[in-house]
């Protein structure tokens, strides 16, 4: 093996844009639509890329990427299999914590709260405005589950393909979507010397949000 590189120099500076509680809208949810069109029109790739994280009863957790689809008062939708480890872990211990950085804006957005699914009429409606290859795809793996090839994923898409074939896909018992809804938001912008900003909202029991500025 390689000599891994020194990583230990490798750093940037932050200078793009400070954070003042002066900018920050009192509802986090316009907050967050606000940065989420400043990245939109910065044309980063992903741009709903987010990482998920959840954690098993006991408390293991584990994270991955997945697409964000959708979000309003009532949280943030995203979709997957219910089968999954993700979907394992949410039914046992249905909280999960998002994490959004966009690189070329400085900027990350840190949310919290517990999970529930969508109904089964926004998991279709979303379902069906899907390629057709990823519906049959939902169909075809059977997620996180060990396979031996993945010529086995093949012949499970071939079948389905055929099974469907000329008609509608439709929405899988074991697919749909999840909300999460927020209890803190944390917004973080870069800035020089590593002293960033970073302001966290937290729901106050009578719905309204406490806003703190806290050390970075």
């Amino acid at each position: 093996m390689d000599m891994p590189p020194d990583l230990t120099g490798m750093r940037n500076e932050y200078a793009a844009h400070g954070l003042r509680r002066a900018d920050l809208h009192p509802e986090p949810l316009h907050q967050f639509g606000a940065w989420f069109a400043a990245a939109l029109a910065a044309d980063i790739r992903e741009v709903n890329a987010m990482t998920l994280a959840t954690a098993t009863p006991d408390g293991k957790p584990s994270a991955r990427i997945v697409l964000l689809k959708g979000f309003d008062e009532h949280g943030f939708a995203f979709f997957t299999n219910y089968d999954s480890e993700k979907g394992r872990e949410l039914a046992a211990n249905p909280f999960a914590a998002l994490v959004f950085y966009w690189t070329q804006l400085e900027r990350q957005i840190r949310i919290t709260g517990p999970v529930e699914k969508t109904s089964r009429e926004d998991s279709a409606a979303y379902f069906h405005s899907r390629p057709v290859g990823s519906r049959l795809g939902a169909w075809a793996s059977k997620q996180s589950e060990v396979i031996d090839a993945r010529q086995i994923l093949e012949a499970r898409l071939m079948e389905v393909s055929e099974r469907y074939e000329g008609g509608d896909v439709p929405l899988p018992p074991h697919w749909g979507g999840y909300r999460v809804k927020p209890e803190t938001f944390e917004f973080w912008q870069g800035r020089p010397n590593r002293l960033h900003d970073r302001f966290r909202y937290s729901r106050q029991a009578n719905g309204t949000w406490l806003i703190d500025r806290l050390a970075p």
